[in-house]
């Protein structure tokens, strides 16, 4: 079961307060088919921990790799996986959609 909104942001928050590094990544566009709709959260902390989904499979994980960089040098990304780019096979859409996500660092 997929966890609401207002639980990823606490666990976000809850997270901060409690000295953990903490990035949040958001869907902030799709086209064509998408597992997630845009404004869809994981929340991730600098061990990798996770609450909330952007996707699913490979594409989840590669999200969560990147959050961890966010965390350690603050620098927000935006990520794009689909059918189309040059690592459709290994992070690719099965869907056939594109997905767009902000990855930030929660201070």
């Amino acid at each position: 079961m997929l966890s609401t909104d207002t639980d990823i942001l606490s666990a976000a928050q809850g997270w901060r307060e409690a000295g953990r590094g903490v990035a949040l990544a958001t869907v902030i566009e799709t086209w064509g088919s998408a597992p997630r709709p845009v404004g869809s959260h994981l929340a991730i902390d600098q061990e990798g921990n996770f609450l909330g989904s952007v996707s699913g499979g490979c594409v989840e994980g590669a999200v969560i790799t990147e959050a961890v960089e966010v965390i350690e040098d603050g620098r927000p990304r935006i990520l794009e996986f689909g059918v189309a780019d040059e690592t459709a096979w290994r992070v690719g859409l099965s869907c056939g959609g594109r997905i767009r996500v902000l990855v930030e660092r929660v201070d």
